[in-house]
């Protein structure tokens, strides 16, 4: 099962009022774990960044000029993000810049259905208690000691730690379905499995006189030791 770990940082909360999308980072999961393929674009909004924006995030008009506007990454967006689940803390926020910004340039949206809300998840497991990614780190144990500044491929990789850990632990599938065995062709797949006896036993691993002195040990227990028993 393929996931995408995904966050934006923009120029400010509305995309409607000329907010603009300035990076996108995301991280890949397979069956929970992370495969090391990342996806991650600054962008040119072609508008100023508001002060409060930058202040957020450090990416300002010199940084972002030269980098790409965002038609010319859209479908390479597009195409690394597939029909695969998208994992987003606060998806609500980052899937109205994604879709906005799709419907500008012409290509089709992202169903909401494929996005998986790390937010809700938080404040159903926790009820009453703090949500927010810094806070969950906090809870689990996540190292976020580097951000300083919010990033979206950084926080990308520490959502996918907390998402982890929200759905119960760093190996949610540690303990094996029936389905997953069968998937990997697990000896366990049969119920009635057992280890089939050795062909050829193996040669005793014991000198004879330590044979010998075994056996007179055992005689002075009596009947009761369960060398005897087992005979």
């Amino acid at each position: 099962m393929r996931e995408i770990v995904l966050d934006t940082e923009t120029t400010g909360f509305e995309p409607t009022e000329g907010d603009r999308i300035v990076e996108i980072g995301a991280v890949e999961l397979f069956n929970h774990m992370p495969t090391g393929r990342t996806y991650h674009q600054y962008i040119n909004p072609e508008r100023t960044m508001p002060k409060a924006a930058f202040e957020v995030h450090g990416l300002g008009d010199d940084f972002l000029r030269d980098k790409p506007v965002f038609k010319d990454i859209a479908q390479a967006f597009l195409d690394f993000v597939g029909t695969d689940k998208m994992i987003i803390h606060n998806a609500s926020f980052d899937m109205k810049f994604l879709n906005h910004e799709l419907g500008v340039v012409g290509l089709p949206k992202l169903p909401a259905a494929q996005a998986l809300d790390t937010l809700m998840i938080a404040r159903q497991k926790f009820p009453g208690s703090p949500a927010s990614l810094d806070a969950l780190c906090r809870r689990f144990g996540v190292d976020n000691s580097g951000r300083e500044k919010h990033g979206a491929l950084l926080d990308s990789e520490i959502l996918a730690e907390v998402y982890l850990e929200l759905i119960g632990g760093r190996q949610p599938d540690f303990a094996l379905s029936a389905e997953s065995q069968r998937d990997t062709g697990s000896i366990a797949q049969s119920d009635d499995w057992r280890p089939k006896p050795r062909p050829t036993a193996l040669p005793p691993r014991i000198t004879a006189e330590e044979a010998e002195a075994h056996s007179a040990f055992v005689a002075k227990l009596g009947e009761a030791a369960i060398w005897v028993k087992r005979q």
